[in-house]
C-alpha cells in the first residue's frame, strides 16, 4: 500500500510542477484528431455512404459525437488551457462515466458498416482505413471498454491518495 501511496504522490507532485510542453502537445493533439473525427463522421453522415447503417438513430449519434466532444473538452483543458486538474475531474466524474457508456452502447447497438468506413478518402489515401473491419472496429471497441473501466477504477483512487497527501501536508504545515 505504501508503494501505491508513493506513486500517487509523485504524481500529485508532478501535477504542482505544471504540464509539461510535451503533454500539452498531446492534449492539443487529441483536441485535433477529434476535430477531425467528427468532421470525418459528419461527412459520412453527410453523404448518406452506406457506413451508417439503419440503427444509428438520435441516441446513437449523441454517443458517437458526444464521446469525442468529450476528449475535445477534456484534451482541451489540459493541452490548450493548462488546467490539469480539472481535466482530471473532468475525466474522473464525467468522461470515465459517460465515454464507457458511448462505446458500450455503440459495441451492442454497432450501427456501422466498416466496408464503407474508407470511402470518403481519396483512392491514393483508402488503403490506411480499408482494412479495418467490423470484427475489429469491436474489438477495438472492447479494447476501449477496458481501458475506460481501468480508468474508472483508478482516477477516483489516485485522487484519493492525493488528497490523503494534500490534507497531511496541509496539517503538518499548521
Amino acid at each position: 500500500m505504501k508503494e501505491i501511496e508513493n506513486w500517487f504522490s509523485r504524481a500529485k507532485a508532478e501535477a504542482d510542477k505544471g504540464i509539461p510542453s510535451g503533454e500539452r502537445v498531446f492534449g492539443i493533439a487529441l483536441v485535433v484528431i477529434n476535430i477531425l473525427m467528427i468532421l470525418y463522421f459528419t461527412t459520412h453522415q453527410m453523404r448518406s455512404t452506406g457506413f451508417f447503417t439503419t440503427k444509428f438513430g438520435a441516441l446513437e449519434m449523441f454517443f458517437l459525437y458526444g464521446y469525442s466532444v468529450f476528449w475535445i473538452i477534456s484534451a482541451g483543458l489540459e493541452g490548450v488551457l493548462g488546467r490539469r486538474l480539472l481535466s482530471r475531474l473532468f475525466d474522473v466524474f464525467g468522461g470515465v462515466i459517460f465515454a464507457g457508456i458511448c462505446i458500450t452502447w455503440l459495441l451492442v447497438a454497432f450501427p456501422f458498416e466498416f466496408t464503407y468506413f474508407a470511402d470518403i478518402l481519396p483512392n491514393s489515401l483508402k488503403f490506411l482505413l480499408q482494412w479495418i473491419s467490423d470484427d475489429i472496429a469491436q474489438i477495438i471497441m472492447v479494447l476501449g471498454i477496458i481501458v475506460h473501466l481501468g480508468a474508472a477504477i483508478y482516477c477516483p483512487i489516485g485522487y484519493k491518495f492525493v488528497d490523503i497527501k494534500r490534507f497531511k501536508r496541509e496539517k503538518i504545515n499548521l
